[in-house]
């Protein structure tokens, strides 16, 4: 399995491995990120908020070891304090006669490492409950909900830096 660093401005196509549930287990499949506009000339998009929801079918988990979030003109990424590695909580849809199949990832409240930088993010689900939202186990609510303070480790991004070592 691997598990790597999820951009949140990344472009809409751009293809990771999800992790669903197909008739006889579990597969791993690589999908494009993001859905169909739901009104002809609309924007696609590619999180969905998970408050007052529920996802009956057509659940996924998005392997991550850090997501990234531009906050006030700085780029921040959060891994686990733990530095594991985890899951975002998401969903995929088939394709359509106008779009791939793909997937999007459901958003909650920021926790209390990540609101001082953003008042929402990305569905983490720790290693241990990942089968709990594949196989519906638990409700959406006690799921999709923010990880206790303390769970994030914080880190300034240095993308300046980082372009010129690869030059």
């Amino acid at each position: 399995m691997h598990a790597s660093i999820f951009d949140s401005e990344a472009s809409i196509g751009q293809r990771r491995v999800i992790i669903r549930r197909n008739a006889g287990g579990v597969e791993m499949v690589e999908r494009p990120w993001g859905f169909q506009p739901e009104q002809p000339g609309g924007r696609p998009f590619t999180v969905i908020r998970a408050e007052g929801r529920t996802f009956p079918s057509h659940r996924c988990l998005v392997p991550a070891s850090e997501f990234r979030h531009r906050s006030r003109g700085k780029h921040y990424g959060f891994s686990l304090a733990d530095s594991d590695w985890f899951y975002f909580a998401g969903i995929w849809r088939p394709a359509t006669r106008d779009w791939p199949e793909a997937y999007a990832i459901l958003t909650i409240e920021a926790n209390a490492d990540v609101s001082p930088f953003h008042d929402r993010q990305m569905a983490v689900i720790p290693r241990d409950r990942r089968m709990a939202w594949l196989d519906r186990t638990c409700s959406e609510d006690e799921l999709l909900r923010p990880l206790p303070p303390g769970s994030f480790k914080v880190r300034l991004c240095d993308y300046t830096r980082q372009a010129e070592l690869a030059l």
